[in-house]
């Protein structure tokens, strides 16, 4: 069973996002998306800078199994990448939602996260994925 933080906001493409104190919006993907991609062998962020409007696509992750896209669910300018992802491309199997984090935003607006799924609707739409 995946985990799937309450206050997080969720993807149907499976990425998850945090409102951070700062107002920052910080981006992975889910424990679902980590376990079905089984064991991550290298991750590909956007640079510092870049700026992804909702939907584009911001990334690789790349698995012994599979290599998928990462989306950015709102737009916003990247602010922050985490380069221990580089050395250390496991963490996102190990800790999806906390260490295992891809890039930061700061967001350009804040209203586009109510397109986003509840932990509830997101495991809705895991169900009938699979």
């Amino acid at each position: 069973m995946s985990n799937r933080p309450p206050e997080l906001k969720y993807a149907k493409s499976h990425e998850w996002a945090r409102v951070e104190e700062d107002g920052s919006i910080t981006i992975g993907i889910t424990d679902h998306a980590q376990e079905s991609l089984g064991d991550v062998v290298y991750v590909e962020v956007p640079d510092i800078g870049d700026t992804l409007a909702g939907g584009d696509q911001a990334g690789v992750v790349e698995s012994v199994k599979a290599a998928s896209d990462i989306y950015s669910p709102i737009t916003g300018e990247v602010i922050a990448i985490n380069e221990s992802l580089e050395e250390e491309p496991e963490l996102v199997n190990s800790d999806p939602y906390n260490d295992g984090w891809f890039f930061r935003l700061a967001p350009q607006d804040l209203s586009e996260l109510e397109g986003m799924l509840s932990a509830e609707d997101y495991a809705s739409a895991c169900v009938e994925e699979d």
